[in-house]
């Protein structure tokens, strides 16, 4: 269990007692409302999928293909931001999860045709890290509908899904810098010296891929193995990415996050952490420290259900049971540090190191997060990244039998969607095509809009943003209907 920081813990493996270089990420600023439940929220998530029906029909009447793919709003219309064409699955897949929550054929219909006319290149792109996001957003989610008889079983259909999925691991997989230990990662589209956090949920399309049967094809036919490159890609991201507190630099606090780690590609060693979107590489960009969460969550989810793989897919990590309590702590410590570094309602800042963060009051995280706040932006799509992450590694803890530890990750998880799922988060203008408010993309950039009036970005959305926020509100509406508990491997048919 996760000691990493901690003097002492209980049965459960909770810390008891925080040592003194981990005190800071002990005090807990998200005010977690222990009684709120799935089906108190289901009103605010009806009127999100009433408010989120009338923006996707907006942006599909607007929106001109040619002009690439929608990323975030400026004066609240979508508008494309060329770096990578990354959000064109969480376009079509928005329309899916609408579907699936309304049942509104409609949708279905713009989701299908969208991804049926516009997705192909995303399988084949063999130049981003990004393929779990796009398409695990449109042919995953299409096949997981599939299964579950919420759209027609249609035999040929199913095997074009599943091709894609197998073809999209693959592609994924074959970006690979391998490191002097032998391991490796998947490198970002900055190239093979550069490991992004993100990239850990992007992970889902080679454990799809897996399942479905397929590897990737080396030289001299060489069979490599998609679940042994997943399980090293994830440990060289909790290696290198996340920190314990175990002093590996002068600001190593339990559950910060480094955007970027930086290899020297001639010898296979870690040289530096660095940051793209992120204020610095000492700081955590919360987004970052978000997508850590969330894919960890996941993937201890997928290693739950079954997946079991061979010795070889874990040899060069220690061994099965090594790599899922280290994926277990590191889901636990970013868990732990978004709970005591976002605002009291669950909003975290854009980064923890902002530069501007100590002209605001110095309680600001004990309060309600201000988007208004004429020093730094809060980012919401990271709010709703974590909620996520939070709900389902509560879910995965409960499981395991952590009773008490479980139940505090899910009620946080719900407190943070009661406030994103209202103003001010939630957009209620029709005109304005978001559905979340206040959400960053590129800081250090300087690509979020700053309206008239205001000195940082604030009143706009993000594709990202609005597509978790409504895959966080499906996965809360189904709880509290009953349904079934949707996860990224749901529609798969173990070959």
């Amino acid at each position: 269990m996760w000691t990493a920081g901690f003097t002492s813990t209980d049965s459960e493996g909770c810390p008891l007692r925080p040592s003194r270089s981990s005190l800071a990420t002990q005090i807990m600023a998200l005010r977690i409302d222990p009684k709120i439940d799935s089906r108190q929220l289901v009103p605010a998530i009806e009127r999100l999928f009433e408010l989120s029906a009338i923006k996707i029909l907006a942006l599909e009447k607007t929106w001109a293909p040619e002009r690439g793919t929608p990323v975030f709003t400026v004066r609240g219309r979508y508008t494309t931001r060329g770096w990578t064409e990354w959000t064109q699955g969480f376009q079509y897949g928005s329309a899916l999860l609408q579907f699936d929550a309304m049942g509104e054929e409609r949708f279905l219909e713009i989701g299908r045709r969208g991804t049926f006319q516009r997705m192909a290149p995303h399988l084949s792109h063999i130049g981003v890290h990004d393929h779990g996001f796009n398409n695990i957003s449109t042919y995953g989610q299409l096949l997981r509908l599939m299964h579950e008889g919420k759209i027609p079983p249609q035999a040929e259909e199913r095997a074009f899904y599943e091709l894609a999925l197998k073809v999209s691991g693959a592609i994924q997989a074959a970006r690979w810098t391998r490191l002097a230990d032998g391991t490796g990662f998947i490198h970002s589209f900055n190239g093979p010296h550069s490991l992004f956090v993100d990239t850990i949920r992007s992970l889902r399309v080679l454990a799809v891929a897996h399942q479905l049967g397929h590897v990737l094809m080396g030289e001299q036919d060489a069979r490599i193995s998609l679940l042994q490159r997943l399980v090293q890609h994830a440990w060289n991201t909790l290696r290198y990415n996340l920190y314990y507190g175990e002093g590996r630099d002068a600001y190593d606090v339990p559950g910060r996050v480094a955007h970027e780690a930086i290899f020297n590609i001639a010898s296979g060693q870690f040289r530096c952490p660095n940051s793209q979107q992120g204020y610095s590489p000492f700081s955590t960009w919360t987004r970052g420290l978000a997508w850590a969460l969330l894919g960890c969550a996941e993937q201890l989810e997928f290693f739950y259900a079954g997946e079991h793989g061979t010795e070889e897919d874990f040899a060069a990590v220690g061994g099965r049971q090594a790599f899922l309590q280290q994926l277990q702590r590191g889901a636990l410590v970013t868990a732990e540090f978004y709970l005591a570094n976002c605002c009291a309602d669950g909003i975290p800042m854009w980064d923890t190191g902002a530069p501007q963060l100590h002209r605001l009051p110095s309680d600001y995280l004990n309060r309600p997060s201000d988007p208004y706040n004429p020093w730094e932006p809060v980012d919401s799509s990271a709010a709703a990244i974590a909620a996520q992450g939070l709900l389902r590694l509560g879910n995965y803890l409960l499981a395991q039998g952590q009773t008490a530890r479980g139940r505090r990750y899910r009620q946080a998880a719900f407190t943070i969607a009661r406030t994103l799922f209202r103003p001010p988060y939630l957009s209620t203008d029709p005109r304005h095509q978001g559905l979340i408010l206040h959400s960053v993309y590129h800081r250090p950039n300087g690509w979020d809009h700053v309206a008239p009036g205001q000195k940082v970005p604030n009143g706009e959305s993000s594709m990202w943003g609005d597509y978790h926020a409504r895959e966080l509100a499906l996965l809360i509406l189904r709880e509290a209907r009953g349904e079934v508990y949707p996860t990224f491997f749901a529609g798969v048919e173990k070959h």
